[in-house]
């Protein structure tokens, strides 16, 4: 199985720490967080990577070159405008190629197990999300699952931006730039999303007090 790392984002909220450096590449204890997402998808047995690039992508691709060196293989999908995340996964899908994808953002330190994902989606599901409880921080969630179900919109649940996407998701999905959320509300909607809860550490590193706790809290990994 092949996987995608979203890290096209201009990363607006966290200037001027994003002005010359790509979020992806902020370090939290002392390591860039997409190095530390590679590693993690390498620990998991996924060594296919595909990296979407906007923002300064060319230092993403200075910092991890082709993959060689930490044991997996990586491309690139360079986006000369911003797709966001919809439209910048639409675009990779001739590179990944694989029917069925692992997702992650690229902004996220979580110590959560990519091993604990499934094998392959349930018959039928368009996607299967890792969702953790909404956060303080939060105002509004996004989802309310039960029993390994998405069963619809609302404020228990956060998207982790770690999942299993099936290409399919993406048959009638518009050109250009869109959101991954459009289309996962409507798979939602059609009961064609899973899910599994993840409680462990989990920072969605948005704004500069996002990262100042990120790297506040964890001491090693």
């Amino acid at each position: 199985m092949k996987a995608m790392v979203l890290a096209a984002g201009r990363g607006s909220r966290l200037a001027p720490l994003t002005d010359h450096t790509p979020k992806p590449l902020l370090p939290v204890a002392g390591k860039p967080l997409i190095l530390q997402t590679v590693e993690r998808l390498k620990a998991a047995g996924i060594s296919q990577i595909v990296i979407n690039t906007h923002h300064l992508g060319g230092q993403i691709e200075a910092a991890l070159g082709n993959g060689a060196e930490m044991g997996v293989s990586i491309q690139y999908s360079q986006e000369p405008e911003l797709l966001e995340t919809g439209g910048g996964i639409k675009k990779a899908l001739p590179i990944l190629k694989d029917e069925i994808f692992v997702l992650c953002n690229g902004d996220i330190y979580s110590d959560f197990d990519l091993q604990t994902l499934p094998t392959s989606l349930t018959a039928g599901d368009l996607a299967h999300l890792v969702l953790v409880p909404k956060p303080p921080s939060r105002e509004h969630g996004d989802f309310v699952c039960r029993e390994g179900r998405v069963v619809g919109r609302g404020s228990d649940y956060v998207y982790a931006g770690v999942a299993m996407i099936h290409a399919d998701l993406f048959q009638f999905a518009p050109a250009g730039a869109f959101s991954l959320r459009d289309l996962l509300f409507d798979a939602v909607a059609k009961q064609r999303v899973g899910a599994q809860i993840h409680s462990g550490q989990w920072i969605d590193i948005g704004t500069p007090e996002d990262y100042r706790r990120a790297n506040a809290s964890i001491t090693t990994d």
